[in-house]
Parts: structure tokens; sequence; C-alpha cells
């Protein structure tokens, strides 16, 4: 019983609003970010970064199921080939591309509705710190997913290592307006070290000079939201960008400054 009610109120929840459960980044991060960010406006570092040869990113897909029925977790290999069509659709713009390296299915309902998060991690994980681990459950939190930046590669780091998504956001699924796939294209855009676009609202940004001022996070599609206003902050909110919390159908970007971001943090964590 405890089971269905988390499941029926989550889903009431994610129909009217997204919701990222990526925790703050570290420290270290942030100021490899600011270093990052002194010379990223380079016109010729965002051209190197989207012209130079790809980067193809090795994916295993886990779906943590609490049976075989689709409601429970147990969503078909289309939807997660068609998962993966999305993400490589997306990051078009950029050096990165997914190949999809294989697909676990478990059943274990603590894991599914992440109760045991630390233990299915370390039974599940596969591959190296390059290699991108995508868990599908049931998110508590009333999150759409979350997950790990780029970090020096411990152990315990490699180990945690991946991106949780709820399994109703991948394509097809029943979470109205948050089901085309872009919630693994957001999480992932954070595995390769982006910010969200309103991480330090007007004043502090996401550390990317191309990325428009935004104060707060967005619901829907709102045309002309403008949260940062004055002369300092020109344009619109970039309500556009996969790395802000619109519904998926209006996610379509990421910046050139972003995707040089992307290769920065890969080169320095991750390859």
């Amino acid at each position: 019983m405890k089971f269905s009610f988390s499941l029926i109120f989550s889903l009431a929840v994610f129909a009217t609003a997204r919701k990222c459960g990526t925790p703050e980044p570290s420290q270290e991060h942030l100021e490899a970010s600011q270093t990052f960010a002194q010379g990223a406006a380079d016109v010729e570092n965002n051209r190197q970064a989207t012209e130079a040869a790809p980067i193809t990113i090795s994916v295993w897909f886990h779906v943590l199921r609490a049976g075989t029925l689709v409601s429970q977790g147990n969503i078909p290999d289309s939807q997660i080939t068609a998962q993966l069509d999305v993400m490589n659709n997306d990051y078009t713009s950029t050096r990165f591309k997914f190949t999809l390296a294989g697909i676990t299915r478990t059943t274990n309902p603590s894991w599914f509705y992440e109760y045991d998060t630390g233990s299915m991690r370390a039974a599940l994980r596969r591959g190296d710190y390059k290699t991108l681990n995508l868990y599908s459950q049931n998110l508590t939190n009333d999150n759409f997913g979350y997950c790990n930046f780029p970090n020096k590669p411990t152990a315990s780091v490699i180990q945690d290592d991946g991106c949780a998504i709820h399994y109703d956001t991948t394509p097809g699924g029943s979470i109205e307006n948050y089901n085309l796939g872009r919630t693994a294209t957001h999480e992932t855009g954070h595995w390769l070290g982006l910010y969200h676009t309103f991480e330090g609202g007007c004043t502090g940004g996401d550390y990317i000079s191309d990325t428009p001022a935004i104060k707060t996070p967005t619901k829907g599609c709102p045309a002309g939201k403008n949260t940062c206003t004055g002369p300092s902050y020109p344009g619109d909110d970039p309500i556009h960008n996969f790395m802000d919390w619109s519904y998926d159908a209006c996610m379509t970007e990421f910046t050139p400054g972003q995707a040089t971001r992307m290769v920065q943090m890969w080169k320095k964590y991750r390859a």
C-alpha cells in the first residue's frame, strides 16, 4: 500500500512541475568552473568544442522494477532505444554521442523505490568513469532525476557515479509534458559538468558567458519570461535551454559555451 500511494502521489506532482534532485556542486567543482569561465568566452574555443572529433560515450541502462508490468517500472527496450535517440539528437550541437552498451533488468522493490541506492549501484554499475550509467527508477522527493557532477575519480566516486531518472520520463512515459526523454538529456548535462541555468540567480549565473541570466526555474514554456531585468541583463530567460526546468517540448538547445564547458569538464575529470 505504501508503494502504491507513493506512486500515485508522485505522478500527481510530476504532472505539474519538473524537479531535479542533483545536489549542489562541490567547492572544488565551482572553482574549476570559475577557472574555465575566465577563458571560455573565446570564439575559437567554442568552434573547437563543436567542430572537433566526436566523443562517444558508452551507456549502460539499468531498469529497476517492482514487477514485470510497465507500471512497475519494467519499461520495454523500445523506450530505452528511443531515449538514446533523443539524447543523440539533443546533443547534436556538441561533440558528444551516445551508444548503448547494454541493458540490465532487476526486480527489487527496495531499489526501484530508491531505498538502498548505495548497494544498488555497487551491484549494478558497469564500465569506467567515462561510462554513463542510467538508472531508471520511481524516484522519491518528487524528483524527475538527479546526477553526479564529474569529480576527482576515487574508487568511491566511481562506484556512486551515474544518473537516476524517473522511468516515466522516458519517451512514451505517462508523465504529461515530461515524457519526451528530456530528463535524461538534462541530467546527462549535469554528468558532463553543467549547472542549472538559474544556478546563481541573476548575479551568479552558471559560469558560462553565453547563457542569459535567469533568476527562477521555468515551469511550462512561457514566452517572454524575463526574471532578470535592467541594462545588465539583456534578453529574456533561456527557457529553451536543456538545463532549465521547462516542459520537454520546450527544451531545444545547448549554447556554444555549454558545449565548450562539457568538453572542458570531460577532459579534466572523465577522459
